[in-house]
């Protein structure tokens, strides 16, 4: 299997956005978990991601040999509602930024 992500755009093939909005959060966080710090740290391989300026969500493929069961929850929800699903061809991936709170 290719070593690409796969990018799952919050926009249907025919141009429309899925509602509610906050689909991409859902799904993220059913594999994210806690922290020692009590944040929420999505897992390595779902994750949200601003690509463009769209909000998408990008799955690594490992998440098929780690977790299947999720892995077709998400492709199977992708499909039967007509997101737009393409390989990840960013040339240089970043995590999603941690927000740095000051005290004080």
């Amino acid at each position: 299997m290719n070593d690409e992500a796969l990018v799952i755009e919050g926009v249907r093939e025919d141009g429309s956005k899925l509602r509610p909005s906050d689909w991409i959060e859902r799904i993220s966080s059913m594999l994210a978990e806690f922290g020692k710090d009590q944040r929420l740290r999505y897992s390595p391989w779902v994750h949200p991601c601003v690509i463009e300026g769209k909000k998408c969500l990008v799955i690594e493929r490992d998440l098929h040999e780690k977790d299947p069961g999720a892995y077709r929850y998400i492709m199977d929800f992708a499909e039967q509602n007509g997101l737009r699903i393409q390989p990840d061809r960013r040339m240089k991936k970043q995590p999603v930024e941690v927000e740095r709170r000051r005290s004080g």
